[in-house]
């Protein structure tokens, strides 16, 4: 089931010099009153009781300049009232208010569009992890196993990263084509290959050419982030010694190498 879209709500209240009114509720209680032929029934309708009506029909009395609401003899149900002409106005105008708050509210919604997608990309950014790459993308495929499942997941720059999860947590996480995923992988799970070295070929599911763009040597370690074709970048921890082996350098073309038992799929809450 798809989720209800982002909207902006806003709740109209009208004021005077002497204070605010309750907002619409009171505006539809005049309404009612300007319509119906009882107290009685303008209350029914929006809700209230006789007592709660005349108290409010009172309250916004006190509150406007002149009298909004006057009582009539002899209505029928419990009493009668009307709206006055200073009563009539102010209804007149709430309801130009009303049209033109609402379609302002319209206009605002249409103009940020992109607030779920905004929403989406805090959520992701707010999400605190170890592993230290972390890709947002869409599941482009799912190859169903008797206990595992194979998620194929597409980064925005256009490289795909392929994951294995048993069945149970393809369902937990309700994944589809089309659904949104954050694709985290350790650094210390991926390896680095340099293009052209030998015809050795590798089990590991993923490899996802680039450029060194950083080394960050350690005391043991080094770390090594790869520029990816497609604008993401992706961090590999290897030792000192199969770095100065390799002779891995900034600009030097390298392949990010990893299982795809080494990815963790997450979705937003």
């Amino acid at each position: 089931m798809a989720r209800t879209p982002i909207r902006i709500q806003s709740a109209l209240t009208v004021e005077t010099r002497r204070g605010a009114f309750s907002g619409k509720r009171w505006m539809e209680l005049l309404a009612a009153i300007g319509e119906l032929p009882s107290i009685t029934a303008a209350a029914k309708r929006v809700g209230l009781s006789y007592k709660a009506a005349w108290d409010a029909v009172e309250a916004m009395n006190n509150l406007a300049e002149t009298p909004l609401v006057v009582r009539t003899v002899g209505g029928r149900g419990g009493g009668g009232a009307r709206l006055t002409t200073r009563g009539e106005q102010l209804l007149a105008t709430f309801r130009e208010v009303e049209a033109e708050h609402a379609r302002f509210v319209e206009r605002l919604n249409a103009s940020i569009a992109t607030v779920p997608q905004d929403l989406k990309l805090l959520g992701r950014l707010s999400m605190i992890t170890s592993a230290r790459n972390q890709f947002g993308g869409k599941v482009t495929r799912i190859v169903p196993g008797a206990v595992n499942d194979e998620v194929e997941l597409q980064l925005s720059g256009g490289e795909k990263i392929v994951a294995t999860l048993t069945r149970m947590s393809t369902q937990q996480l309700a994944l589809r084509e089309g659904s949104d995923a954050v694709a985290l992988v350790k650094a210390s799970s991926v390896m680095v290959g340099l293009p052209g070295a030998g015809a050795m070929k590798l089990s590991a599911r993923n490899q996802l050419a680039g450029t060194i763009s950083r080394i960050v040597p350690g005391a043991v370690n080094t770390e090594v982030v790869i520029a990816l074709v497609g604008g993401n970048s992706m961090a590999a921890v290897v030792t000192n010694t199969s770095a100065k082996a390799m002779k891995l350098a900034e600009g030097k073309h390298a392949v990010a190498i990893f299982d795809a038992s080494s990815v963790i799929l997450a979705i937003s809450a």
